[in-house]
């Protein structure tokens, strides 16, 4: 990294809370294209206009996101035909299947599993964001680690865990990523603590640091997940992804009360929040840094 960059990358302050920010989306369609990525994958410039408007009347019907995701080897930009994921995170559930190009993913229906003769899948997805047109963060901090990560983990027949994604929201927590079915989004993130987080997702079981939240709470309800997770992992007990469930939200102004329900051992938490200004929130490189707002535990019973 340079000394510029260094000066100027959003990711680089740390002074807005992780938990709260993660990527909305329970329903997800991760499409292999090994070809340039534009600006915005969905601005007409990857796939043409008119594709690109029938694409996105269709994530719209079914309130679905598209994103794009490429292998970072030389066998990845030289395939025969295009990895489909479908993802489908309120019931942790990844299907598989393989198309011949974008227009397929028109004739998929995204009310749910089961629905594409495709095949399911139970080993996780981590998606790296590397989409350099997008921020150049992605680039400088997302890469270098998708690419010890392939060493790891080649890519073969079974063994398709790590991909390269688009934009996936929070360029400024680079090295970011979204780990799939549950749609927990991680930020912050280098190699030690991503390679703790895959193997930990190996297993199902919950990783707190980097964890910004699951896509499928809202962003209070996100912060009140990773409160009650952090403190049952600080005292020992394993939690596994799907296990804590929002049950009751109420904003109230500037102050949220939040019901956390271990599913486990049907074991209520409610927790308390306060909402708080931030200071210096620098949402892409180059622009100037802004007060921002965040959520924060205050306290729990």
């Amino acid at each position: 990294m340079t000394t510029a960059h260094a000066r100027t990358l959003c990711s680089d302050t740390d002074s807005e809370p992780l938990p709260g920010t993660a990527k909305p989306g329970s329903t997800y369609v991760l499409f292999e294209w090994p070809h340039k990525w534009s600006h915005d994958v969905l601005d007409g410039d990857t796939f043409g206009d008119e594709l690109t408007e029938k694409l996105k009347a269709h994530m719209q019907r079914y309130n679905a996101t598209l994103l794009l995701i490429r292998h970072p080897t030389r066998e990845g930009r030289q395939i025969e035909d295009h990895h489909v994921y479908l993802v489908f995170a309120d019931q942790a559930a990844t299907e598989v299947l393989h198309v011949d190009g974008p227009e397929a993913i028109l004739d998929l229906d995204l009310s749910g599993p089961g629905q594409n003769s495709a095949k399911s899948r139970t080993k996780p997805l981590v998606l790296v964001c590397t989409h350099a047109k997008r921020d150049m963060c992605c680039a400088i901090k997302g890469r270098p680690i998708v690419n010890e990560l392939v060493e790891k983990y080649p890519f073969g027949q079974g063994n398709d865990v790590v991909w390269e994604t688009s934009h996936i929201k929070g360029h400024r927590f680079a090295a970011t990523m979204l780990l799939m079915p549950w749609a927990y989004s991680f930020g912050r993130m280098n190699l030690e603590a991503t390679e703790a987080m895959l193997e930990a997702a190996m297993r199902g079981e919950y990783f707190v640091p980097g964890n910004r939240g699951r896509g499928t709470f809202s962003p209070v309800g996100q912060v009140a997940e990773a409160d009650v997770a952090t403190q049952l992992a600080t005292r020992g007990d394993k939690v596994r992804y799907g296990q804590l469930e929002v049950t009751a939200e109420r904003i109230d102004g500037p102050s949220a009360h939040v019901t956390i329900t271990d599913t486990a051992t049907d074991t209520a938490y409610e927790v308390t929040l306060e909402q708080r200004d931030v200071d210096a929130v620098m949402a892409s490189c180059g622009k100037d840094p802004k007060p921002g707002k965040s959520w924060v535990a205050v306290g729990r019973s």
